[in-house]
């Protein structure tokens, strides 16, 4: 899968890197480990953060700050790092879905930044590209229904979107029956290091959790482009 950036991204945050994992999986309804995982980051957090404070961690910063600058109220429509921070801060738990959606939330949390992950055999075409949402742009997000992403950064196939940081696509959402991932790493800081530290700690994570060797990962953004 080709990952490319629109000019229209570039415009308004030209320092975004980003990085996309790709591997094969084995997914699984509950992972014990991977939750004792999980439990543990939410405690180091409700030592460490508020809600805040939250706000002004680097990754989460430079996301909101996108939203603003492409049209969105980022307090409305939270960056889903962030709104699963907010929800461990305010003594709740992360949502049990399945392992790989699980995991992905965990390394999303560790790390700070909005990650999408996929079912790649869902995709249509070979390449994504990151744009911003148009109006009355169809998107039905995971559990939410039509959701409204004028003004959201959205990653677009063939067929149309698949991914924002608020919520990814119905069409292409993990089940347990992926074999088949993607995962998208949104840098809006530009701390390149950090991303790439972020996909390595997500092959770990597969590696652990998942049947899986890890798989590779590229970076890419306007710096990447030859």
């Amino acid at each position: 899968m080709q990952v490319k950036v629109s000019q229209e991204i570039e415009q308004v945050c030209p320092e975004f890197v980003g990085a996309c994992v790709e591997a094969t999986v084995e997914n699984s309804e509950f992972s014990a480990g991977l939750w004792q995982e999980i439990d543990a980051k939410a405690e180091e957090f409700r030592q460490t953060l508020t809600t805040e404070s939250l706000k002004q961690l680097p990754s989460i910063e430079a996301t909101r700050r996108v939203y603003r600058l492409c049209g969105k109220d980022p307090s409305r429509y939270r960056p889903a790092s962030e709104a699963l921070i907010r929800r461990l801060l305010q003594g709740k738990s992360l949502y049990q879905i399945d392992t790989l959606v699980d995991l992905i939330n965990l390394a999303s949390i560790a790390f700070g930044y909005s990650i999408g992950g996929f079912n790649a055999d869902r995709f249509v075409g070979n390449e994504l590209v990151l744009g911003i949402g148009r109006e009355g742009e169809p998107y039905e997000g995971i559990g939410r229904g039509q959701l409204n992403i004028a003004g959201l950064p959205v990653y677009r196939d063939a067929l149309g979107g698949v991914g924002t940081p608020t919520s990814d696509h119905e069409r292409t959402k993990i089940t347990l029956d992926t074999t088949h991932l993607v995962v998208l790493i949104n840098g809006y800081d530009g701390n390149e290091a950090r991303v790439a530290a972020n996909a390595e700690y997500i092959q770990t994570l597969l590696q652990r959790y998942c049947k899986s060797d890890g798989g590779n990962f590229y970076m890419f953004g306007w710096r990447f482009e030859v």
